[in-house]
């Protein structure tokens, strides 16, 4: 309000009639937190002793992980066969898991893309997180197209690599596309998140050189890269940073793109739709907003860290998963309108199977978990308490797995020949190797958190009040 009295003058004459309210801005660093307490509580997360709950943590992760190295080596000794993939179900859950680790990888690229194109501030708290999220899921989602080429030592024959049997790749297929895009997603990710880390690991360099510990200094210093955090180093750093966001942000929507059509070029009833490309991409943004939650709220309780990660920024993340939420119920509608309107009797009875036949149980749990669940963030109530947040974005990933079933198997068992209609259950093997990839994905995330910073120093102390050495709004508010 400060700041509003003492640049009225400088308004123009409208304005001043009019007198409008000045909105106080959100703080995004909670207590007025210094530059050094900043510092001092990233690393001192990293510098200090591992706790207990990090090592049982770890070791039941390793366990879990174990599953997946267990079902993948059964696979390649005993074949494809092992998954419980028959006539006329011949993708299940191996496109299942594909789909939907890609998707849980989408917000890591919006927070850090996007948002940062818009000048969102409150991504500072929750970007490097969400970004190592989306390495690791789209590691996770690699196994699984990999492996379901059966032979995978000839698994490089998806890259157009010359060879001598002359076979070259099917560039007309979506799962061609499939390879390329989730490639260059994978590679632009690392490269965005590993620019972002190069201040971070310079600090870390200085403090182990500092302490004595020559070793650590060294392996950070190494993958710092010579970052003095001079005004050139600064300039080229921004510059880079601001490139890839760039190169990232049609990543975002292009990928998932890219993924739906493995189904919307098909003729197959339940695919073939236009609507797909955007329900998918929304559907993405949804499922990854969760999996973020997800993984910060007990990272925040555990470290403390609720003046970094404060109610506001829970706030933004629950309103566009209610924002994504609801576009992806208007795309559930939307299918069985358009099923409806074509007046194409095979669209119609695959949508109306969906609901009510043999799998309407699957049906209807994604419904009550994408359609349903978001809705409860209409409320400031539930916004403002953390465990039901916790609790409602484990929801939207169970929904969002859902949905991938849903539309791959029930499109699937009941095709345009009832003799060949069938039910998909999965093997053990397919359960075990999914559930395993929980296992991968915590094992890497929790191997972050440990030895990188969970949150970007420079970009944080940049939002305090103190950053602001023109004074302005924050300044004189004296947050």
């Amino acid at each position: 309000m400060a700041y509003a009295a003492e640049h009225a003058a400088d308004a123009p004459a409208i304005l001043r009639e009019v007198n409008p309210a000045a909105l106080p801005r959100a703080i995004l660093v909670e207590n007025n937190r210094s530059f050094s307490w900043i510092t001092e509580k990233i690393c001192g997360i990293i510098e200090g002793k591992t706790p207990t709950w990090w090592w049982v943590c770890f070791i039941l992760a390793c366990f879990v992980a174990s599953f997946t190295v267990a079902g993948i080596t059964y696979l390649v000794a005993t074949g494809v066969g092992v998954w419980g993939h028959a006539n006329p179900v011949n993708w299940a859950w191996d496109i299942v898991n594909f789909v939907f680790w890609i998707g849980i990888g989408h917000a890591g690229t919006l927070i850090s893309a996007i948002l940062c194109l818009l000048r969102q501030k409150w991504r500072t708290s929750i970007n490097r997180a969400a970004e190592a999220m989306t390495i690791f899921a789209v590691v996770c989602a690699g196994i699984f197209p990999v492996f379901h080429v059966g032979r995978v030592w000839y698994a490089w024959y998806l890259f157009p690599i010359p060879n001598s049997n002359v076979i070259w790749q099917n560039f007309r297929s979506p799962l061609e596309w499939d390879v390329f895009a989730v490639s260059t997603y994978g590679t632009v990710s690392v490269l965005f998140w590993y620019v972002g880390l190069i201040p971070d690991l310079a600090v870390l360099r200085d403090r182990f050189f500092a302490a004595g510990n020559r070793v650590r200094a060294f392996l950070y210093g190494m993958f710092a890269m010579g970052w003095r955090g001079s005004n050139r180093h600064w300039s080229n750093y921004e510059m880079a940073y601001l490139i890839l966001a760039g190169i990232s942000t049609p990543l975002v929507l292009s990928v998932h793109t890219i993924v739906s059509f493995d189904f919307a070029v098909s003729l197959l009833p339940g695919w073939h739709t236009t609507i797909f490309p955007p329900y998918f991409v929304a559907g993405a943004i949804f499922s990854g907003f969760g999996m973020v939650l997800t993984l910060m709220l007990p990272l925040r309780a555990v470290y403390g860290l609720q003046d970094l990660i404060t109610q506001y920024h829970i706030d933004c993340m629950c309103k566009v998963t209610l924002a994504t939420g609801t576009i992806v119920g208007y795309a559930y509608g939307m299918e069985f309108f358009i099923a409806w309107y074509s007046t194409n009797p095979y669209e119609g009875f695959a949508f109306v199977n969906r609901a009510f036949g043999h799998y309407a149980w699957a049906y209807w749990i994604m419904i009550s978990c994408n359609v349903i669940t978001p809705q409860f963030f209409w409320f400031k109530a539930v916004r403002n308490n953390t465990a039901l947040v916790w609790i409602l974005s484990i929801f939207v990933n169970v929904g969002m797995w859902f949905e991938r079933f849903v539309i791959i198997v029930t499109s699937l068992a009941r095709d345009f020949l009832p003799s060949s209609w069938g039910y998909y259950s999965p093997s053990i093997v397919e359960i075990f190797t999914f559930f395993g990839t929980f296992g991968v994905f915590s094992v890497l995330f929790l191997l972050f958190i440990r030895f990188l910073p969970v949150m970007p120093m420079a970009e944080l102390k940049a939002v305090t009040p103190q950053a602001d050495v023109h004074g302005g709004h924050g300044a004189a508010d004296k947050h």
